[in-house]
């Protein structure tokens, strides 16, 4: 069976990222981005992924984070793609919902190949301690891009703005796992009428 891991360096004016990841992980975290909201998001991936994922990034605060954040999707989504390799013998689609509380998050992603992202979560507040909530999508739309996946996000309902973006991660990370998961039915074959992805 094919490790599935890959790493990959980012280096900027702005950010410095290293991000590693393991597919078929145990849920094993190691994160220093310098922006503790999103560790917590990203343990989520990891934890409920189970992927084994390492980011550490330096970028430039003193700004603000929307460097920082977007520059890990783009570099996580990178990694992920180079992990992922021709997609043989994987479901491809994943989908989750999650709650926390009062909040219902769902997910859909489709290793398809292009880019796409629907995003559709109105926070209830623009900030989630020092974190501001439009860093969620950029996050997202980075990671989209450069993994290439088609991606849907709803936020059903909510009211606490943390509620919602943590079951965002959470669905995203079950979804995720459930694509990439392979399928001994389909072991051998990419999951597309063109026969490749």
């Amino acid at each position: 069976m094919n490790t599935r891991t890959a790493t990959v360096e980012r280096n900027t004016k702005e950010t410095q990222i290293t991000v590693s990841i393991n597919l078929d992980g145990t849920g094993q975290a190691d994160l220093q981005t310098g922006v503790p909201f999103l560790d917590h998001m990203l343990d989520q991936l990891a934890r409920h992924g189970m992927m084994d994922v390492v980011v550490h990034a330096k970028g430039d605060l003193h700004i603000d984070a929307h460097h920082t954040v977007e520059d890990i999707g783009i570099t996580l989504g990178q990694a992920f793609k180079q992990a992922v390799g021709d997609k043989t013998g994987i479901n491809r689609y994943g989908h989750s919902y999650v709650p926390l509380d009062e909040a219902l998050s769902r997910v859909v992603i489709d290793l398809s190949g292009r880019p796409g992202l629907e995003f559709h979560v109105p926070f209830t507040r623009a900030m989630i301690g020092t974190f501001d909530v439009d860093l969620t999508h950029e996050f997202f739309q980075g990671l989209v891009n450069h993994a290439l996946v088609t991606l849907h996000i709803d936020n059903l309902r909510g009211e606490n703005a943390h509620h919602q973006c943590e079951t965002v991660f959470k669905a995203f990370a079950r979804a995720l796992r459930m694509a990439c998961e392979r399928d001994a039915r389909a072991a051998g074959v990419v999951v597309s009428t063109k026969g490749v992805l």
